[in-house]
């Protein structure tokens, strides 16, 4: 086998691969015998037909079956022999196979680019400053308040405001007429919550129970039900249920009936530990983000087109993934999203390659007890058990994502260690 390499660009290869002909006559023996063994011809007994009548009947399927066999028992030896790290599907152009003549095909595709260097000295970064307020800790008493309400009928007749949460039936309708399926009985919601659109929570605003409403909302074209996509629908409200949320007192009990808190002001200094502790992790985060930034802009190799459509696609499943998490009906990001997250992507995909090059340069290896550091922060960080983490943890993929991130965070170390940060004013 003749490999000769053609790099088209630093980060896109093609291969002419040239087959010697006694290996491709030895292919096509091997299929003809065997082909000779199984075939069925009128006039023949099994295994006796010639091969002049074998190809004539079988010739292109044969040599289009020992073409693909060649291909796939060469090429990964040339890929090992050429030490060339491909990261796209390669795209073949092969010749025909032709008896006792060479077999030659191309195949071109994207690799790791090689980095000759990599610059992450003295990395510029500027450090955010930790600080809780007194308002921030009262912010989380009012979210504990909050999870500790309850929900209790009025005892004052009045009309329904923010805050509250009202049981409702509604219909949709577009062109006077109801849409199947697009209503809803006994929906519970909050006003003023964000789930509703803004022109039906107006409407139920100042209503009681037995009251009815109408809102006119215009629908986007890319909304899911067919028959609202672009739509003028009006929504025909009838208010069931109006209750209120009672929140707790502030005090002691509230402290208890939070957690193994015997008084507020012990709830506020574990809330105060617990955000400086959050506050500390965003800044050294923060810091990690600029360095990425500042080792990308330093060290401007190209990257594969293949593994940024990649990081792309996971970007955008998982932000659709949030927003249907956020109650949005969406399947896909905007023109000017993608944009930017193609931006991002060709970031993060850049900053891996200069990454798992310095972790090389510096010879950073990943074992046992690094693995366990790394099971042992995570635990701390979900709340999960080490043991229950170890078990998820050996399915091959995930530990293979588990040994990326540990490795990212030691090459992290080493970049902070000779950057230059400065703590913010």
């Amino acid at each position: 086998m003749q490999v000769t390499v053609q790099k088209l660009s630093p980060v896109l290869v093609e291969f002419d691969v040239e087959v010697a002909a006694d290996r491709v006559q030895s292919e096509l023996d091997r299929a003809f015998l065997s082909l000779s063994k199984n075939a069925r011809i009128r006039g023949f007994r099994p295994g006796k037909a010639p091969r002049k009548v074998l190809k004539t009947m079988f010739g292109a399927r044969v040599a289009a079956d020992v073409a693909q066999r060649l291909v796939d028992e060469t090429f990964p030896k040339a890929i090992s022999e050429q030490k060339l790290q491909m990261v796209s599907t390669p795209a073949f152009e092969p010749q025909g196979v032709v008896e006792n003549k060479p077999f030659v095909y191309k195949a071109r595709f994207e690799v790791v680019p090689e980095i000759e260097s990599v610059s992450y000295d003295g990395l510029p970064a500027t450090r955010p400053k930790v600080s809780v307020t007194d308002e921030q800790v009262d912010e989380q008493l009012q979210v504990l308040r909050r999870e500790h309400s309850t929900l209790e009928a009025l005892k004052v007749e009045r009309g329904a405001q923010e805050g509250d949460v009202v049981t409702i039936d509604f219909d949709v309708l577009v062109d006077g007429v109801v849409v199947a399926d697009a209503g809803a009985k006994d929906f519970q919601v909050e006003l003023g919550g964000g789930t509703l659109l803004e022109a039906i929570d107006a409407a139920l605003r100042g209503k009681k129970p037995g009251d009815t409403a109408d809102a006119g909302v215009d629908m986007p074209a890319s909304h899911p039900h067919p028959r609202l996509k672009g739509k003028t629908a009006r929504f025909a409200l009838s208010l069931k249920e109006l209750k209120e949320r009672v929140l707790p007192e502030l005090d002691d009990e509230l402290a208890k009936d939070v957690g193994e808190f015997e008084t507020l002001a012990a709830l506020k200094d574990d809330i105060r530990a617990q955000l400086e502790k959050q506050a500390k992790e965003a800044s050294e985060n923060n810091v990690a983000e600029q360095l990425v930034v500042e080792l990308v802009k330093k060290n401007p190799i190209p990257v594969p087109p293949t593994l940024v459509e990649r990081q792309m696609r996971i970007t955008e499943q998982e932000v659709v993934a949030q927003a249907r998490r956020q109650g949005q009906q969406v399947s896909n990001v905007g023109d000017e999203l993608r944009e930017k997250i193609r931006q991002d992507s060709e970031v993060k995909v850049r900053a891996g390659l200069l990454m798992a090059e310095i972790a090389k340069k510096e010879a950073i290896k990943i074992g046992e007890p690094e693995i366990e550091a790394g099971l042992k922060e995570l635990a701390e960080q979900s709340g999960k058990n080490v043991a229950k983490l170890r078990a998820e943890y050996s399915d091959p993929k995930r530990r293979e994502m588990l040994i990326g991130m540990i490795l990212e965070n030691k090459v992290l170390d080493i970049i902070e260690s000779k950057a230059k940060i400065e703590d913010a004013a």
